[in-house]
């Protein structure tokens, strides 16, 4: 990964496209936060407060240059999330299975993972999981930093088992999040510009409705791309319903979810771990975007799952990792194809997205049925009867 983000220029590894986000965006970032002050006004600044203090990191490497001092940090970030899977998967009825899927999965992302602060944001939601049933407060206190740098790692708490320790991790995620808030707005100004650029974000070229633009365009659409919010997005007609429609689907996706935390009557050790594996997922597949370094997140998460026996999200991290593979082709190996809606471009998106929004489904229906108790379970998985399936013979008189 490090060989290929030094040598990055070369077409298929998107010719330093990957690398500017660091040394280009991230530092432009960092000169203004260094100074107090969050970006104002910029379209491309649309994360939480908390991003503000990753991208400050590297300063604490000052015999390094910006982009070195950050590649190191995510590099040792990236090893206390192996040995965290790795020290979890050595206690009994637990597997090393997650620690591999790490290791060996992160790289299928070339050197993407090491351009972006998706793996830090990554650490704080994999370590809430992995802390969640010892010490809920502590698991509680992480879910809710790792919100304040990119949000989704929140939905680690969905699947926590009712009772006292799933009042103590939502109060100290609250806290926390409280906390930290006033502290960014007492030292910082412009700490919640970011979510004036939040509202105007399209249907990016890789999401789900950007692959149903790509085949409309194909077809005669007579939408177009064009870079804006940080990505490449969608503008023509229609363009505002498709994103509706995926605001709709995240809608009934929380729905489900909250469905599921209502009726959910069996726990098993692996729960939270398949329910945050199943919301990140429903979330991913139903947002605006969808860009390459989320598959870190899934990774992360997947491989939480693989650490115990129990887990019942094997096929989807197996699909997850295919989805993986297949991103890098897309980009930033054939970006081009994706953008200018070719057809080797809108097969790539299907074929990604297509095992993403499989893996989604599958992911739900795994974590509902397991939430039931055994006696419905076997009840409803057990073959009718003949005498249940023939009507009754009445005779006359």
């Amino acid at each position: 990964m490090l060989w290929l983000l030094v040598h990055d220029q070369y077409a298929l590894l998107g010719r330093g496209g990957v690398a500017k986000e660091v040394w280009k965006l991230y530092f432009n970032w960092y000169g203004g936060l260094t100074h107090g002050s969050f970006p104002q006004g910029d379209q491309l600044w649309q994360y939480p407060p908390g991003a503000g203090l990753v991208l400050l990191s590297p300063g604490l490497l000052p015999n390094l240059t910006y982009f070195q001092a950050f590649v190191v940090i995510t590099l040792l970030t990236d090893a206390v999330i192996a040995l965290a899977l790795a020290r979890v998967g050595t206690r009994p009825g637990r597997s090393l299975a997650g620690a591999a899927l790490w290791t060996a999965g992160l790289p299928l992302l070339l050197h993407i993972p090491l351009a972006r602060y998706d793996v830090q944001v990554t650490a704080f939601a994999v370590l809430a999981l992995l802390t969640l049933s010892r010490y809920p407060r502590v698991g509680g206190a992480l879910a809710a930093l790792g919100a304040l740098v990119k949000v989704w790692p929140v939905l680690v708490l969905i699947g926590t088992r009712r009772g006292r320790g799933t009042r103590q991790a939502w109060a100290a995620a609250a806290l926390t999040a409280a906390w930290l808030l006033a502290l960014l707005a007492a030292l910082f100004n412009n700490p919640f510009d970011f979510l004036r650029q939040q509202g105007g974000r399209g249907v990016q070229i890789e999401s789900l409705g950007g692959t149903v633009l790509m085949f409309a365009r194909r077809a005669g659409w007579p939408g177009r791309t064009r870079y804006q919010y940080g990505a490449v997005e969608f503008v023509g007609p229609h363009v505002h319903a498709v994103a509706l429609c995926s605001l709709a689907l995240t809608a009934v996706s929380f729905a489900l979810l909250l469905v599921w935390r209502l009726r959910v009557r069996r726990w098993s050790p692996a729960t939270p771990y398949d329910a945050a594996m199943t919301a990140v997922l429903l979330f991913t597949v139903t947002s605006r975007v969808i860009s390459p370094q989320y598959m870190v997140w899934l990774i992360g998460l997947a491989a939480v799952c693989l650490t115990s026996r129990h887990t019942t999200q094997r096929s989807v991290a197996a699909l997850i990792l295919a989805a993986t593979a297949v991103s890098v082709v897309e980009f930033p190996a054939y970006y081009g194809y994706v953008i200018n809606s070719t057809w080797a471009g809108c097969e790539l998106m299907l074929v990604r997205n297509g095992l993403l929004a499989s893996a989604a489904v599958m992911s739900f229906v795994r974590l509902w049925r397991a939430g039931r108790p055994t006696s419905e379970r076997l009840e409803s998985d057990a073959p009718t009867r003949s005498h249940d399936r023939v009507p009754a013979l009445h005779t006359g008189g």
